[in-house]
């Protein structure tokens, strides 16, 4: 075992009943995974309030902005850790996985409308940390990715019916919530603001204003904010290379590519994957 698996273990599944059953530092390495039993948990995340009852599952990114954890004292719950880059590096389908990164950004509690739910949910946890415990398994590295990935797999599965849900209130909703959600769909590729005015039959103009009177933020630094998060989320996959992710993203050439990542990113494509290094 290496020191850095002794301090911070790729996989760790806790029965939680408090913020003092959580090991020190646990938002900066790991992603968490919280199944509720009973109580509540409230929290602020991204500045807003949030609850987490009886029969909801909730997710944390690893250096989420999360603070003023509350605990109900008869809250109970099995809570699974992944450690941050083990996870990122055995995400199966990377398209999907920036949709999927992108909800649970914005709604980290989700709801669990079946019993099946519940249980596939627990049994994954339980799935997960047994083939991390088998230490002794002759492919043991090889095993326990390829479970990693059958997880996250299991996840996006069992809440595809929140996240379609979800997505059908918006597409039904005020222009607002219309815009928003033709951002996160197409921000990939469709970067004017006049784009998302044509699809919504309204001019730019007013398309801004709508944005400001929700939102205080323009159009324009929607459309770019969803845009840097898909950029960063590329860039920090492998195994794509530079021209196929400005290919991805509808450029007509790398260098046009290279430019616009340096006004939102503030450095290059390259100077950006070099930090990660």
């Amino acid at each position: 075992m290496n020191t850095s698996e002794a301090h911070f273990p790729r996989i760790m599944l806790l029965e939680l009943m408090s913020l003092n059953d959580f090991p020190i530092d646990f938002q900066k390495h790991y992603h968490t995974h919280l199944l509720c039993h009973s109580g509540h948990l409230s929290f602020l995340f991204n500045g807003t309030k949030m609850n987490c009852k009886k029969g909801e599952f909730l997710f944390w990114f690893a250096d989420s902005n999360l603070s003023h954890l509350k605990f109900s004292k008869d809250f109970k719950s099995s809570v699974l850790l992944v450690e941050k880059q083990f996870l990122d590096e055995n995400v199966p389908d990377q398209n999907l996985s920036i949709d999927a990164i992108l909800h649970s950004r914005q709604y980290p509690v989700k709801q669990l409308n079946e019993k099946s739910d519940y249980d596939r949910i627990l049994t994954n946890f339980l799935l997960l940390h047994s083939k991390y415990q088998d230490k002794e398994h002759r492919f043991y590295d090889e095993a326990l990715k390829l479970q990693m990935r059958l997880f996250i797999l299991e996840m996006w599965h069992t809440f595809t019916k929140e996240y379609e849900r979800r997505k059908r209130s918006l597409q039904s909703g005020t222009l607002y919530e219309q815009f928003m959600h033709l951002v996160q769909l197409h921000c990939l590729k469709e970067r004017e603001v006049q784009f998302y005015a044509n699809q919504l039959h309204i001019s730019a103009k007013y398309l801004n204003f709508v944005c400001k009177k929700n939102s205080d933020i323009t159009a324009s630094q929607w459309i770019q904010r969803y845009a840097k998060e898909r950029i960063i989320l590329l860039l920090e996959n492998k195994r794509l290379n530079i021209a196929e992710i400005a290919d991805e993203m509808d450029f007509s050439s790398r260098s046009f590519f290279t430019r616009y990542v340096k006004k939102i990113l503030g450095v290059t494509p390259s100077a950006y994957r070099n930090r990660l290094d």
